[in-house]
Formats: C-alpha cells, sequence, structure tokens
C-alpha cells in the first residue's frame, strides 16, 4: 500500500498546485518556462500514477475488507458510471451545454467516478482510493469555480450539436469500459461477465 499512498501523493500532489499553490506554480512557470514546467510537471504525474497504478494492484493481492456492499450499490455505481462517462467527454467537446453551465466536467467525472466506486467496493486499499479522489476532486471543483468567478469570463452560447457529440460519446465510453476495458485494464468486469 505504501506504493499507491506515494502514487497518490504524487500524481493528486502535481494536479493540486491551482488549488494550494497558485502563487508558487505562477512563479515557477515565469522561472523555468511554461513548456518546462509542463514537463517537469507531466513527468511527476505520470510517475505518481504508474506507482498508483502498481501500488493499488499489489494492494489487491492481499485486500482487507472493511465491509462487502450490498449487490444494490453495484448498480447504482453502473448507472453513476454512465454519469461520469457523459461529464468527461463533454470536457473535451467544445461549446456543448454541460461544458458550458458546469465550466468544469471532468473535476464532476472524478467526483461522480470516485463515489461510484466508493460505494461498489469495501476493501481497505479501494476506500483510500477513491475517497482520496473524491475529497480532492470536491476542493479542485471549488477552487476552479473561485476562479471563474473571479476571471468573470464572458458568456458562451453552447451548441446543440455538440452537446449530443457529448452525450453519444459519452455513451459509447461508457459501453466500452462497461463490457470490455475495465475487465482488461483492473481485472474486474462490471458486469460480471
Amino acid at each position: 500500500m505504501t506504493w499507491m499512498l506515494l502514487g497518490l501523493v504524487l500524481f493528486l500532489g502535481a494536479h493540486s498546485l491551482r488549488v494550494f499553490a497558485e502563487g508558487w506554480r505562477s512563479q515557477q512557470i515565469g522561472r523555468l518556462g511554461e513548456k518546462t514546467f509542463k514537463g517537469i510537471y507531466a513527468v511527476v504525474s505520470l510517475l505518481g500514477f504508474v506507482l498508483l497504478c502498481w501500488g493499488y494492484d499489489q494492494a489487491r493481492a492481499t485486500p482487507t475488507v472493511l465491509w462487502v456492499p450490498p449487490v444494490a450499490t453495484r448498480h447504482v455505481a453502473a448507472l453513476l458510471m454512465l454519469f461520469a462517462s457523459v461529464l468527461l467527454v463533454a470536457a473535451y467537446v467544445p461549446g456543448n451545454h454541460l461544458k458550458t453551465r458546469m465550466r468544469h466536467p471532468m473535476v464532476l467525472s472524478v467526483k461522480v467516478w470516485a463515489l461510484a466506486h466508493l460505494l461498489a467496493n469495501g476493501n481497505l486499499e479501494d476506500v483510500i482510493l477513491f475517497a482520496t479522489f473524491l475529497v480532492w476532486a470536491v476542493l479542485c471543483f471549488r477552487a476552479a469555480r473561485a476562479r471563474d468567478r473571479a476571471a468573470d469570463l464572458a458568456p458562451v452560447v453552447p451548441q446543440m450539436r455538440a452537446t449530443l457529440v457529448a452525450v453519444m460519446g459519452g455513451v459509447v465510453l461508457y459501453a466500452v469500459f462497461l463490457f470490455k476495458a475495465h475487465a482488461w485494464l483492473v481485472g474486474v468486469s462490471p458486469m460480471g461477465l
């Protein structure tokens, strides 16, 4: 579990600079240059992600069961993941209603993803992983909304076509993960297949 915790610190630490150290981040970009800063950021994030995945896989080999979630929570989690998938795709489709209204659909996607997985998993390593991501997403969303208010952003007129692309792309992503990718990447099939 140590490697998972170190990975969480590196990955979420790098992704928390705008939440907790905006001034320091700006200073480093000014000192190092944007490309160098982004390169270091990418390396730290990637190293954190690799350690996180490897450590989580190691921790799952000898799980510590805190509770056994009811079967119904898996169904709730599956439904929540549909929303998380749509929000994730909406973050990358410019001009859609979800992005225009919520401003930060990717962070909301992480919130929903983490909550869904907390509901469906009761092992210690799962609780630590998903609760940490949930807390991070709440803090990150709050900080991002505060930056939005301070920036007084101009309104964007959403396009229905972009919204349909985001929703349909999210549904396709959801189906791919539900039926194939989750089992391949994580070793657990949400459908029990």
